[in-house]
């Protein structure tokens, strides 16, 4: 049994998710369970809905759901003929009525409460996965739609709700198990899920991947497979650098440090139930239908090159905080991070003196009690429109002079460095920069690290390489199963 779980991108239009069909077609004797995310966009429409309604603007936020509504009934008219998606119509509007009675009710009380949130979100997922199960079973796949909420179960943390693993995995079993056993396709939305007094939650913008891993731990996949629109994951961002090249092979260790410093094709937390239940994990592309992508396991050979990776994540400010002058200097630390504590923070850099502190964070995410709170025990600075790049492979610490050389590139780049951090992971060195600077900065430290592929990508482009090209794009997929160092880290999440 195999989890394939399809981004929006993949079940953006008709003929995306008529592309998905074809790619669970060619798995269905691996006894595929098929999870999917909302329609690309839809979620951002859902979030935009809900705070035009709570903030009393109910004709543009009707609007809006009326546009949404149409496009899934054109999508669905697309797909299963007008006959079918008849037949399919009183599902959905019957999720149209609800949704537009809680926006009508949102408007009048103008309060988005948490839990209200996730019961708007929840239905991108749901409209989405009832139009691909009706989609499969038109084209001849034994299909069954799948409520999710039924399934996957996590506490009552709403908009980033943790999973229960036992009660996920006994009611999966119930639901799912007896579908696989008469070779039906289950699916399923990706992203919400309900508390165990049935509740509906989510796992927090970007869950879907996280759906999959939990699901696919749950019932002992054999593999997780992540649907999206690129090749895999890649030595950076294309669009910062039209030379980044697929990265055929990754450990779970790399790969998590990759989605946490900001690479968008995995959610951060996607790989610890993977790592826990030691599942391979396939980042693959549907627009390319035979596509080998990216293979994560829990050992990887090593990078021909020094790194494995480089990546960016934007939108982070910088907070100073400095002991005021005769402050008693005991305790200063402390107080710092017990208001970090009070405010449930997470910070991603720190860099520490007796007498000061300055940490990083994303900016929508500071809260603007918790400045006021540092305010009262320090002097306080703050710069936005920053970006951490971090670089990241296998025991880079262990090799002399790399740092000297990245920060040599960087220095030739004419970038200016705010903060570094290094010794913390042996898996990356990441340090700060203003966010205008990131794109001549990836292009270097690219170039400088990754030769190789500029050169090979230069070559391709006159097309005189195509043999080589042909070699890595015909990479075998082997099968690791070795037991990962960062099963106990996982275990923290994932728990019977």
């Amino acid at each position: 049994m195999i989890v394939m779980k399809f981004g929006g991108t993949s079940v953006e239009s008709a003929e995306a998710i008529e592309r998905v069909a074809q790619i669970v077609a060619s798995r269905r004797n691996r006894l595929p369970l098929v999870v999917v995310s909302a329609m690309a966009k839809v979620t951002d429409q859902l979030v935009t809905m809900g705070q035009l309604a709570a903030s009393g603007e109910s004709d543009g936020s009707l609007q809006l759901f009326r546009t949404m509504r149409e496009r899934h009934l054109s999508t669905a008219n697309d797909l299963l003929g007008q006959k079918r998606a008849a037949s399919l119509a009183p599902k959905m509007e019957a999720h149209f009525l609800e949704l537009e009675n809680f926006l009508r009710g949102l408007a009048a009380v103008r309060e988005l409460t948490p839990r209200g949130s996730d019961y708007l979100l929840s239905y991108g997922e749901l409209l989405s996965s009832l139009i691909v199960a009706d989609a499969f079973t038109v084209r001849g796949l034994n299909a069954a739609w799948v409520d999710s909420r039924a399934c996957l179960v996590t506490d009552a943390k709403h908009t980033q709700a943790n999973p229960q693993m036992a009660e996920t995995r006994e009611k999966s079993k119930k639901k799912i198990v007896p579908l696989l056993s008469k070779k039906r396709i289950p699916v399923m939305g990706g992203f919400i899920a309900a508390s165990a007094e049935g509740v509906p939650t989510t796992l927090g913008r970007g869950g879907s991947d996280y759906s999959a891993a939990i699901i696919g731990a749950a019932l002992d996949a054999e593999s997780i497979e992540i649907w999206t629109d690129v090749e895999g994951m890649m030595t950076t961002d294309p669009r910062l650098c039209p030379e980044a090249k697929t990265i055929k092979q990754i450990s779970f260790n790399e790969a998590a440090e990759l989605a946490y410093f900001g690479a968008k094709v995995l959610h951060p937390a996607t790989l610890l139930p993977a790592i826990y239940k030691n599942i391979p994990v396939y980042v693959l592309n549907s627009k390319n239908l035979k596509s080998t992508g990216t293979e994560i396991t829990a050992h990887a050979p090593r990078s021909r090159d020094v790194f494995r990776a480089i990546t960016a994540k934007t939108g982070v400010s910088i907070v100073n905080v400095v002991a005021s002058r005769g402050i008693m200097v005991h305790g200063f630390l402390r107080s710092v991070f017990e208001a970090l504590d009070r405010h449930s923070t997470s910070v991603d850099i720190v860099a520490i003196s007796e007498v000061s502190m300055s940490f990083t964070m994303e900016t929508k995410r500071l809260p603007k009690s918790l400045m006021a709170e540092l305010e009262e025990i320090a002097d306080v600075t703050r710069d936005d429109k920053q970006a951490i790049i971090c670089l990241v492979g296998e025991d880079i610490h262990g090799k002399p002079g790399i740092a000297a050389s990245v920060f040599n590139t960087i220095a030739s780049a004419g970038v200016n460095i705010r903060m570094i951090s290094q010794g913390a992971s042996e898996l990356n060195i990441s340090f700060v920069i203003r966010e205008s600077d990131v794109p001549k900065a990836v292009r270097h430290l690219h170039a400088q690290f990754f030769p190789a592929s500029t050169r090979t990508s230069a070559q391709n482009k006159n097309g005189s390489d195509k043999r080589a090209r042909t070699n890595e794009q015909g990479t075998a997929q082997p099968r690791v199963r070795a037991a990962g160092a960062s099963a106990t880290t996982a275990e923290k999440v994932v728990q019977d």
